[in-house]
């Protein structure tokens, strides 16, 4: 799978709909491997229902049937995305794609829970439509990544949830809840201005899309709002707890979420021909992914020491499923047994290709031990390079940077150039104070120390086989780890911390009583005092 942009749209949605007005969408989260099935009737000739779950997932493609079968007196979906979502990838599938029976079958062999559990055994003739999007959307990924979803490893929602109430579009832009209102005019600084990015201070990737969703579809659940208010009351009674849970937090690796994507899907079969470039990215994402979840879990004897006192539900029950449960100190020594101690998720590229390279073991595979000289070597000389050329040319400030696009090249700060500088220089590039440049032998060595690094990648996953294979038969563990630290992100870092950058009369704690209480209300009332 490729990676994921930091926080950009990873949905792809199936859409479909029949002359009865109804609608079906399977929102499929590449990110998360979570997918969401949703049936309605769209009561409005402008598909209001479909426009605000659109809002709320915000695909990068969406995927229709051509526009045979549209309402009287309604455009159809496949207009409807033409016409409003423009920018969005739009992917026309023949209808025979849009399978019922066959969205029924893979939910049934790739959902993490049984079916019975999601409810469709007993409403698999009602929800046909979100079934038949289902099959649309999987087929596509499955074609166009070149990967098989693993058995049972997809958290399925089945149509929406009753705990959470839609908010109209119309709604959102008006109540600035994800954008400021007039933000063409202000510019990007008043995005503070929206509730959005007024609590947005999670440190998660997770985290940050768990309150966008939480903002635009409000709990209206009142046991799970007062369970949420009690974690709060506790973390603002104990700054013991609220400061250890926030540098614990610290600790986990920002992408945890993204991690589960990699082993909920296989690549496909491929022939033994000579590897390509695709193959060593490929092979490097699943390696970073394997010391991602190697750092998450040596995180958690900090979680589990920080949680062990805890006293409201949510955190009492982290601790009991997460920080107790003995799968993941079994995960975590199998994972000791071939990936070296040392190696810790990075985020500086030269530093990440590096721990990538060494991250088996030494003495486990002989071809994989070549490699790394041989990127060593190349490695090595590039520095050597630098060197030589810093005494050779007079330029003791040449900087030696590195990047995934360009590989290393060489920075000089301008005032340090006299004249022009020599011919060996090429792809010469001003940059502010600086001349970014390069040189045949350093680009002939960025060959080589990339072919080096590609070689280390392949072997080192053929290395990983049977540590991937296990890992992938506990996938419900991963989802639960990486929905625990999102939701802790969400609770610690956005609702907690805003509270305690306040006074304390600031914020007052709801109390419920009727039963016809405004939703919307429900979600504000976690910040503000009323």
């Amino acid at each position: 799978m490729e990676d994921d942009g930091g926080e950009r749209s990873s949905f792809v949605i199936g859409l479909i709909e029949n002359r009865a007005k109804e609608v079906g969408m399977a929102a499929f989260d590449l990110r998360s491997a979570s997918l969401h099935l949703s049936q309605y009737i769209e009561t409005s000739i402008s598909y209001q229902n479909t426009k605000t779950l659109l809002h709320f997932y915000d695909p990068m493609v969406i995927i229709v049937p051509p526009n045979k079968l549209a309402p009287e007196g309604m455009v159809g979906v496949s207009e409807l995305v033409d016409r409003f979502y423009a920018s969005v990838k739009k992917v026309v599938m023949a209808r025979g794609c849009f399978d019922d029976t066959k969205g029924a079958m893979l939910i049934k062999n790739l959902a993490a829970r049984e079916p019975s559990a999601l409810g469709l055994d007993t409403y698999y003739k009602q929800y046909y439509l979100c079934l038949a999007s289902a099959s649309a959307a999987i087929k596509w990924i499955e074609a166009e990544k070149g990967v098989i979803i693993t058995s049972h490893s997809l958290v399925v929602t089945f149509n929406g949830s009753f705990d959470h109430m839609n908010i109209d579009t119309t709604s959102v832009h008006n109540l600035e809840i994800v954008e400021p209102l007039h933000s063409a005019l202000w510019g990007t600084s008043n995005k503070k201005r929206s509730l959005f990015h007024m609590l947005k201070t999670t440190k998660t990737i997770g985290g940050t899309r768990l309150l966008r969703a939480n903002l635009l579809q409000p709990l209206k659940d009142i046991e799970t709002i007062n369970t949420r208010l009690d974690c709060l009351d506790e973390l603002m009674s104990n700054e013991q707890l609220f400061f250890g849970l926030s540098q614990v937090l610290r600790k986990f690796p920002k992408e945890t979420d993204r991690v589960l994507c990699h082993f909920c899907f296989k690549p496909k079969k491929i022939t033994n021909e000579v590897l390509g470039a695709d193959d060593a990215k490929k092979s490097q994402m699943l390696i970073s992914s394997i010391i991602l979840l190697k750092t998450a879990l040596d995180a958690l004897p900090l979680l589990s020491k920080v949680l062990k006192d805890a006293q409201c539900f949510i955190l009492a029950n982290v601790y009991k499923s997460v920080c107790e449960n003995e799968k993941y100190a079994d995960i975590r020594k199998r994972i000791g047994e071939v990936i070296d101690e040392d190696v810790l998720h990075a985020r500086v590229p030269f530093i990440a290709r590096t721990q990538q390279c060494f991250a088996v073991k030494a003495g486990i595979d002989g071809l994989l031990d070549i490699a790394r000289r041989s990127f060593c070597d190349t490695s090595e000389a590039i520095h050597n390079l630098a060197n030589k050329y810093r005494e050779e040319y007079k330029l003791p400030n040449l900087k030696l940077p590195f990047n995934n696009r360009r590989g290393f090249y060489f920075s000089i700060p301008r005032k340090d150039i006299q004249g022009k500088l020599p011919s060996k220089f090429i792809q010469v590039v001003k940059q502010g104070n600086n001349v970014h440049c390069s040189t045949l032998e350093l680009a002939s060595l960025n060959v080589r120390n990339k072919s080096a690094a590609g070689e280390c990648y392949v072997r080192t996953e053929v290395c990983l086989e049977a540590l991937v294979d296990a890992i992938r038969e506990d996938i419900p563990m991963f989802t639960l780890l990486a929905e625990v630290l999102c939701l802790l992100d969400m609770i610690v870092n956005s609702f907690a911390h805003t509270i305690s950058t306040k006074p304390v009369d600031r914020y007052t704690r709801p109390e419920f009583t009727g039963t016809f209480i405004f939703q919307f209300v429900t979600c504000i009332l976690f910040m503000f005092q009323v």
